[in-house]
């Protein structure tokens, strides 16, 4: 495996410091193959099965990077702007259930 070394300005390496049981080094790691994955996922629309099990085991996918499209957002402010009706009782809501 390779090693890298890089400087970091002063304010930064106070915060690394005050954080010693933080593996560092995973972390970064980890931002890298973030980067990489997702810059991937842009080219090619696709993970590869590695980078599922990457993506999986941390809870995090390519696409939560991206940025909400117009007509979604659209449809949010639409949708807040409706009145969600009247609440229901125990057995309206109940009603409603069998009704399904």
């Amino acid at each position: 495996m390779v090693s890298i070394t890089f400087p970091l300005e002063d304010k930064l390496f106070e915060v690394v410091e005050r954080f010693p049981w933080v593996n560092w080094s995973e972390v970064a790691r980890e931002k890298l193959n973030k980067k990489r994955i997702f810059e991937e996922f842009i080219k090619t629309g696709m993970l590869s099965k590695e980078d599922q099990e990457f993506c999986d085991e941390i809870d995090w996918y390519p696409v939560d990077e991206l940025p909400l499209k117009e007509k979604f957002i659209k449809e949010l402010k639409e949708a807040r702007e409706e009145s969600s009706g009247k609440a229901k009782t125990i057995e309206e809501f109940n009603r409603w259930c069998e009704s399904l």
